[in-house]
């Protein structure tokens, strides 16, 4: 693997071979086993088929805003800021679907994903210290976990068992 990670490719193969894994990490987390079909659902809640290939484009377009921020930045503080600000976001990408479908616990699953979506805002705010583009490459994840906010929600409303403080609909 060294003479691909050799002439410039490393960046971008790196930050592939981690979206790949935060992506799987993810995705064996989600079960959307006998409990999760009980659960009651607003009616705008996309297909369950939806989520894949929206998260598909997401973790593409997040990947090249990191490659485009990691080479238009050299200084290891701005890389190394660069990498802490995706490390939490992808650790926190994954601890929403361990909450939700493993812990089965979407009332504590909601408080996490509003961390996750400052994660969000500050991947933006460190990516675009050096590409507007970049950064507005991250505009659907932010747009996409502010839905699933939402509708985590929505679920916890509907679905009163896991705790008053959320309200019930």
């Amino acid at each position: 693997m060294s003479g691909l990670l050799a002439g410039g490719w490393g960046p971008p193969v790196i930050a592939a071979l981690v979206a790949l894994a935060v992506a799987a990490a993810g995705g064996v987390a989600t079960r959307t086993d006998a409990w999760y079909r009980r659960l009651r659902v607003p009616g705008w809640k996309p297909p369950d088929w939806a989520f894949g290939p929206i998260w598909t484009v997401i973790f593409i377009l997040t990947t090249a805003s990191a490659i485009i921020a990691w080479n238009a930045d050299p200084d290891p503080a701005a890389r190394g800021r660069l990498v802490a600000v995706l490390a939490v976001n992808g650790v926190l990408n994954i601890a929403w679907s361990v909450i939700f479908f493993r812990l089965r616990r979407p009332d504590w699953a909601f408080a996490e994903v509003l961390l996750l979506w400052l994660s969000i805002l500050a991947v933006m705010v460190i990516v675009g210290q050096v590409s507007t583009p970049a950064a507005l490459l991250n505009l659907p994840y932010l747009a996409w976990v502010s839905t699933a906010a939402c509708l985590n929600l929505t679920i916890v409303r509907l679905n009163p068992r896991f705790g008053p403080r959320f309200g019930s609909a």
